[in-house]
């Protein structure tokens, strides 16, 4: 097995920050606001002919108003399907179908609601800043087998673990930012 570098360490670190960033901002997409987003569904499972199916590879989903989702089979077979997968997934969501397309009107979020939702959103963030930390905890413990071995003197574990350090901080900031527009999203009326 190749020994590790410097520089595999920080961009695998820098790597996994990326990813967890992602996934936050994933997770967020998947949160409701007022406002109709296909992401609300995309992910739903329908029960295709007894084969659990992304709703997204079912349908197309497209928001014509702000409060509005209309999902459009391409197989007008399984308008019924999407309709009961819709209901089971327990979204608080109502499907109509007029045996053509389902369509979803999303209502307005209580004040209180939303409130719940911002909590729901500080969560999500939370568990994002802590797989970062995760990362940069991993990163280090690798820095220092590194040192341990012989391989880098102490100052340069040093200014590695700061190098760490700062991709932690960049890292967390983006999920921070992340939560902010979320918050001011589902803030608003």
């Amino acid at each position: 097995m190749p020994e590790e570098s410097l520089d595999d360490i920080l961009l695998d670190a820098e790597d996994h920050m990326e990813k967890s960033v992602h996934a936050t901002a994933h997770e967020f997409s998947l949160v409701r606001t007022g406002r109709a987003s296909p992401a609300l569904v995309e992910e739903v499972k329908i029960d295709y002919h007894g084969t659990p199916t992304q709703l997204s590879q079912l349908a197309m989903i497209r928001t014509p108003e702000a409060r509005l989702l209309v999902i459009e089979p391409w197989d007008k077979s399984c308008i019924r399907m999407i309709e009961r997968g819709l209901t089971d997934a327990n979204l608080g969501l109502n499907p109509q179908n007029d045996g053509k397309v389902v369509r979803i009107t999303i209502p307005p979020l209580t004040e209180e609601r939303r409130r719940e939702m911002v909590k729901v959103c500080q969560h999500t963030a939370e568990q994002g800043k802590v797989a970062i930390r995760n990362v940069r905890r991993e990163a280090i413990e690798r820095l220092r087998r590194l040192e341990k071995a012989g391989e880098m003197s102490e100052d340069e574990l040093h200014r590695a673990e700061e190098g760490v350090q700062k991709l932690t901080d960049e890292y967390t900031h983006k999920v921070q930012s992340l939560l902010t527009a979320k918050e001011a999203e589902l803030m608003e009326e």
